[in-house]
C-alpha cells in the first residue's frame, strides 16, 4: 500500500549549503523554533556537492524534525542551481530562501511569509533588507558600491539584493531564466514579469562557523558579467500586459 501523501505545507524554506557541517544543527534549531515541526512549513536543504559532513549533519536533524528534507547534488553546481533544485522540489506554493551559515535569523522569514500571504494583486517578491550587517569593513564597502552601481543600471529600487532572504510564489520563480548568479538579481527580474517588490527589514549576524565561499574581487568580477547579462535579458524580453481568451459568440 502506498504511504499516505503528506499535506501540502503553507510554505517551503529552501536553503542551499556547501560545506556548512558546523552550522547545520544551530540553523535547524532556529528553524524549528520559528516554524515548529507540525508540517505547516517544510525545510528543504540542498547540499551542493559538500566535501565535509554537511549531509550527515542534516540527516541527524531530519531524525528530530520530519519537516526537514535533504536533496544532494553529486558535484558543486553553484548557489543558483542549488536554489532551483530546492524550489522545483518544494511542495509549498510559496517559498522563502535563506543562507545556511547562521547569518540569517529564520524568525525574519515568518514576517516575510506573512507579507507575502497578505499581498493583494499580483504576487510580490518580498526581499529581506539587512538593516545592520555584521561583516568585515572591506565587505561592507564593496557591497555598498555594488548595490549603488546595480541600482543605477537596473533601477530596481532594492537597496540590498545580496541578502539571501527572499519570499515569493514558487511558480513565479520557476518562470525565470536559469543562470548562475540569478539570485542576486531577483528584484529586477521579478519586476520584469510584473511582480511588485516588497522590502522587509531583517537582521544580520556574523557567520557561526566556517568561511565565506566568496571574495570581494571574485564576486565583483562575476557580478559585472551577470549585470551585463541581466541588462541584455531585460532588453530582449517583451511580455503582454494582459492576456484575454476570446470565445465565439453563441
Amino acid at each position: 500500500m502506498d504511504p499516505t501523501p503528506l499535506p501540502e505545507p503553507r510554505g517551503s524554506v529552501v536553503i542551499a549549503v556547501l560545506n556548512e557541517e558546523a552550522n547545520i544543527a544551530a540553523v535547524s534549531a532556529e528553524l524549528a523554533a520559528a516554524f515548529g515541526a507540525g508540517g505547516d512549513f517544510e525545510v528543504v536543504f540542498v547540499d551542493d556537492g559538500s566535501t565535509d559532513g554537511t549531509a550527515a549533519a542534516i540527516a541527524r536533524e531530519q531524525a528530530k524534525n520530519p519537516s526537514i528534507r535533504l536533496l544532494r547534488h553529486d558535484r558543486r553546481c553553484g548557489k543558483t542551481a542549488a536554489l532551483f533544485t530546492g524550489i522545483r522540489a518544494a511542495r509549498g506554493a510559496w517559498v522563502a530562501t535563506m543562507d545556511g551559515d547562521g547569518q540569517n535569523d529564520p524568525a525574519d522569514l515568518v514576517r516575510m511569509f506573512e507579507l507575502a500571504f497578505a499581498a493583494v494583486g499580483p504576487a510580490p517578491l518580498v526581499a529581506g533588507i539587512r538593516t545592520r550587517r555584521d561583516d568585515p569593513l572591506s565587505r561592507l564597502i564593496a557591497t555598498r558600491i555594488a548595490n549603488r552601481f546595480r541600482r543605477s543600471v537596473l533601477a530596481d529600487a532594492c537597496p540590498d539584493t545580496g541578502c539571501g532572504m527572499k519570499a515569493f510564489r514558487r511558480d513565479d520563480f520557476l518562470r525565470l531564466p536559469a543562470f548562475e548568479g540569478l539570485h542576486r538579481f531577483l528584484p529586477a527580474l521579478f519586476q520584469l514579469y510584473g511582480h511588485p517588490l516588497v522590502c522587509c527589514p531583517v537582521g544580520h549576524r556574523a557567520r557561526l562557523a566556517g568561511r565565506s565561499k566568496y571574495t570581494n574581487l571574485g564576486r565583483a568580477l562575476v557580478g559585472l558579467a551577470d549585470l551585463a547579462g541581466v541588462v541584455w535579458l531585460r532588453a530582449r524580453t517583451t511580455l503582454p500586459r494582459t492576456v484575454r481568451e476570446e470565445r465565439p459568440e453563441r
